[in-house]
């Protein structure tokens, strides 16, 4: 889990990339110089001379390509920061991480780290001699050139991202990939239900606690270590949080019952808890929601009174819950491969992703017909894709968006557009509308 919390404090990072790209320019610069220094003198006879510059053009152009390279970076950053600034004002400032954790956006600022130290370094190791033949600069000029295609490709990339559609769409794509690894086969045994008798009998055992070392979000739980820890020291843990909680510092994050002699000494929970500053979308599927239900939101503000822009994140946050019926199981308990109790763990239910979709968009958007009968039609398509139970939990929820709606005071034909959907809606669900 150490390796996997450095692998995610690198990710969200801004300088990680950058600093592994310019240490790649140091190396590159070392060695086309000693190249220029001791072979290219050798074997100049038998090297094209359209390869070969003299140190007094070279040094021209390295001034120049310094300049470019600086050019270039300068107006990437600007691009970067009118970035922050629109997403921070007209969409979310949560859905930031999705564009500076983008791989584009890092690998083009360290292809300009790499070319601008590189070129520098040539500069300066460029030494007063007779040496009339240098290879490096036909590298340099190659280096700047393909930082020219990065450029132009981080331009492009940057118009796409400040499309509000282009980002709910990569959101809605991210956030379904998540669901599929969250509910994918595992090769520890997962349950609904368990023999009750059994778990009093555990219970019966002195509790003892592990504790949250700081404060912060649980981001991730590596659940193959944590079933593999209780198996090897025969024990039942019990968590108390559910992934995207924030836990104050000394909180008792598991409770675990010893049933016999344990091996080893309680493991620090860094090695199976990840807890961070902020709420990320590495396990947590309703934060990866939440993305969409905020720019939603801030499209029904007063300052922005873009409803359309609203629906469209309700049809994206329809389809995601239209996976998430399709691949949900209510799991709590975990066994290890003897089929033995080890982990006890509440995951979200189905109606707290109904809730945390639309519960907010329902309160700033129910004076929009056109919102309300997009919730309605949205969850009525969830339904139609969902089983029995997970139906009865969807008409649920939408007699309690209905809640919101003063169907006395629409106007006719608003008012029959939202009974004819909901009419529909019960049918399907066999439940009676009393209108």
């Amino acid at each position: 889990m150490n390796q996997t919390k450095f692998w995610t404090i690198a990710r969200d990072s801004f300088w990680f990339l950058p600093i592994v790209y310019g240490l790649c320019s140091m190396i590159a610069a070392g060695v086309i110089t000693a190249v220029d220094v001791w072979l290219v003198p050798k074997v100049s006879g038998s090297i094209p001379n359209i390869l070969l510059t003299g140190q007094s053009i070279a040094k021209q152009l390295y001034a120049a390509l310094i300049t470019a390279m600086l050019t270039m970076t300068t107006i990437s950053f600007s691009t970067i920061m009118v970035m922050l600034t629109t997403y921070s004002s007209q969409f979310s400032p949560r859905a930031l991480q999705d564009f500076m954790q983008s791989k584009i956006t890092q690998h083009v600022l360290g292809v300009y780290t790499f070319g601008f130290i590189f070129v520098l370094i040539n500069l300066w190791l460029l030494t007063e001699t007779n040496q009339k033949d240098l290879l490096s600069p036909f590298f340099t000029v190659i280096t700047t050139v393909i930082s020219l295609g990065f450029f132009i490709l981080f331009i492009h990339f940057s118009a796409r991202w400040a499309q509000v559609n282009f980002l709910i769409g990569v959101i809605r794509s991210k956030t379904s990939k998540l669901i599929r690894e969250t509910f994918a086969e595992r090769t520890y045994g997962e349950h609904q239900h368990w023999n009750h008798s059994q778990i009093e009998t555990i219970r019966e055992n002195d509790r003892q606690s592990i504790h949250a070392m700081r404060s912060g979000y649980i981001q991730q739980v590596n659940y193959n270590y944590l079933i593999n820890w209780a198996n090897d020291n025969n024990m039942v843990l019990e968590a108390t949080f559910q992934v995207g909680d924030y836990v104050p510092k000394g909180m008792p994050v598991f409770y675990f019952w010893a049933l016999g002699d344990r091996k080893d000494n309680l493991a620090e929970h860094d090695y199976f808890l990840l807890i961070g500053d902020e709420r990320t979308d590495l396990q947590d599927i309703a934060f990866s929601i939440e993305k969409l239900v905020e720019i939603a939101v801030k499209a029904l503000s007063t300052s922005m009174n873009d409803p359309n822009t609203a629906i469209n994140c309700i049809h994206r946050i329809g389809g995601l819950l239209s996976e998430l019926a399709g691949n949900y199981r209510p799991v709590t308990y975990f066994s290890d491969n003897n089929g033995d109790l080890r982990l006890i763990m509440e995951q979200k239910y189905f109606r707290d992703y109904l809730f945390k979709s639309f519960y907010q968009i329902k309160h700033y958007g129910k004076d929009d017909i056109s919102v309300v009968y997009s919730i309605v039609d949205t969850l009525y398509k969830v339904a139609i894709v969902s089983e029995a139970s997970i139906q009865k939990e969807v008409w649920d929820f939408t007699k309690y968006i209905l809640e919101a709606v003063d169907t006395a005071k629409l106007p006719s034909m608003d008012y029959q557009y939202l009974k004819d959907i909901t009419e529909k809606f019960a049918r399907l669900c066999g439940e009676e509308l009393n209108w």
